[in-house]
């Protein structure tokens, strides 16, 4: 059941490299997650990708969802996505753009 928000993380990833925060202000996403001001400057979908993922996280281990499962498993969505980023392999500035899209 892990594997059922791993597309949820991985969007809750993406978002947060997109972030101001990251882009411009070079914060860790780690960084702008626990200090309460640097989430006050996060966008609202990132913040609405955080809650999604701690509700996936509870429900891996909420026992009535023991034989239903817990929600749709992984499709790789975000995978290729979440590849190129991670490997550097970006525009800030197009970045930016569908982040200003997105507020």
């Amino acid at each position: 059941m892990p594997s059922s928000c791993k597309d949820i993380r991985t969007g809750l990833a993406l978002c947060l490299q997109r972030s101001p925060c990251v882009l411009i202000d070079r914060h860790t996403p780690t960084e702008c997650m626990e200090n309460p001001e640097l989430r006050k400057e996060l966008p609202e979908q990132c913040l609405a990708r955080m809650r999604s993922y701690a509700q996936c996280r509870r429900g891996i281990f909420d026992m009535r969802k023991r034989f239903r499962g817990n929600g749709p498993l992984s499709t790789g969505v975000y995978d290729e996505e979440y590849e190129r980023i991670s490997k550097g392999e970006f525009d800030p500035t197009t970045e930016l753009d569908k982040v200003s899209k997105l507020l």
